[in-house]
């Protein structure tokens, strides 16, 4: 039994639970931060596992000591865990930093689950980009039961991340609740969107739900009939964010997208450094998500907005270099096993540009299915531009080669047992 464990204030810069020990092995089970302590404190008793009783006083040199009367330490993990999950800020750049290291670590030891995946809660938006082709100007938001139930399926298959996009997701009544869910399940939650609706209390509310990443694309410095996506237009709202968000904010670029100045995607992304924010380039796609090419004053924005970037997974896109300079790209696409994209009627699909294949309603997707995909080429893989699908083929590079779809059947002795959206659409041409 633990009879009278101090909990003081440590360093200021250290992170809150980074002086939590195993009391067995210290006489002193430490806590940083007199304001965590007295969270803490209270969530115990809150939840019935407080001790007896718990008074503040006065350390030499002023430290905050908190004593706590008799626990057991199977019980302090217990209230540990239900505070961090429950009580911590959701958003925490600690609790980002903690899971993104399990997550990754998760990634390299096993392939059997997925790393990423975006899922659509609508397909409608409130703009009407003319390069876009993952909109509507109809369509209802998702019912939230069956959000969440999608969101639960991904957490049994063992997902690291759940990136929310669209359509525009902002749209959707309870985006809310649809982050909450992620979090809920320890998965890290990131969010697409166009920047439009960041307004203070909305801002407020994406961090009570936990939400860990938000990546907004700026198209231009002034709308044009090409986008409204401008930093004209959004410049107040990146200032809510840059003073609210309690999440990690990136913004990004695109050229090549038919914007009547290719040179204003460098003064989107010298803004975004001045705001405190990541920012990234990536190249424009046709309607199947494969290389469009660019002009030359293009590919020498990309270069420039490139090397000023800041190094973060979001800038593992070296492979956009050979694709800027109208080569092929050779590497290995994991899209319908590491990578998932569920559209809004809850289909698997390889990418966003791939959707009807494979097809395959998420609700009745398997294992088996995962290892089809992972194991197999993808014929649009040499020029392929979307760059989330990429970086997470980075993590699997260095193993595991790919064989055709062919050649997987022959070893295995099956195929896709399923009837797929694909096939159902070929069917009745």
């Amino acid at each position: 039994m633990i009879q009278r464990r101090l909990i003081s204030r440590a360093q200021p810069r250290e992170s809150p639970m980074s002086k939590v020990q195993n009391p067995k092995s210290n006489p002193k089970l430490v806590i940083c931060h007199s304001s965590f302590v007295h969270d803490l404190v209270e969530y115990a008793q809150n939840a019935m596992f407080a001790p007896p009783r718990a008074t503040l006083s006065t350390a030499p040199g002023g430290a905050n000591i908190r004593v706590l009367g008799s626990l057991n330490y199977r019980s302090w993990r217990t209230i540990i865990k239900g505070f961090r999950q429950e009580i911590m800020p959701k958003a925490s750049s600690f609790s980002r930093f903690t899971r993104g290291v399990r997550h990754t670590v998760r990634a390299f030891a096993s392939t059997k689950h997925p790393v990423l995946v975006h899922i659509v809660p609508m397909r409608r938006c409130n703009l009407a980009c003319t390069y876009c082709n993952e909109f509507d100007k109809t369509s209802d938001p998702v019912p939230i039961d069956t959000m969440l139930e999608r969101i639960d399926k991904l957490a049994e298959f063992g997902s690291s991340v759940i990136t929310i996009s669209g359509g525009e997701p902002m749209m959707h009544p309870e985006i809310y609740e649809i982050i909450a869910r992620i979090r809920h399940h320890g998965m890290i939650a990131g969010l697409i969107s166009n920047g439009y609706y960041f307004q203070v209390d909305k801002i407020k509310k994406l961090n009570e739900a936990g939400l860990d990443y938000l990546q907004i694309s700026i198209d231009n410095v002034t709308p044009d009939d090409v986008s409204k996506k401008s930093l004209k237009v959004l410049d107040s709202k990146l200032v809510n964010l840059r003073d609210h968000a309690k999440f990690k904010v990136n913004i990004n670029s695109v050229v090549g997208g038919g914007v009547a100045n290719p040179d204003e995607a460098l003064q989107i992304a010298n803004r975004a450094r001045e705001l405190g924010f990541s920012s990234t380039v990536g190249v424009i796609h046709d309607e199947m998500g494969l290389n469009k090419g660019l002009t030359a004053r293009e590919k020498e924005v990309y270069k420039e907005i490139k090397s000023k970037g800041q190094s973060s997974y979001a800038r593992w896109n070296w492979f956009q270099d050979d694709l800027v300079e109208g080569k092929e790209y050779e590497w290995r696409c994991r899209a319908g096993a590491r990578y998932l994209y569920i559209d809004e009627f809850g289909m698997v699909n390889w990418c966003s540009q791939q959707r009807g294949t494979p097809g395959i309603p998420l609700l009745e997707y398997t294992q088996e299915d995962m290892a089809r995909e992972y194991n197999t080429e993808k014929w649009c893989a040499p020029t392929c531009t979307i760059q989330c699908v990429h970086q997470v083929g980075h993590l699997d590079a260095w193993r595991d080669p790919q064989i055709s779809l062919t050649e997987y059947n022959k070893r295995n002795g099956n195929g896709i047992k399923k009837e797929t959206v694909a096939q159902i659409v070929a069917a009745d041409q």
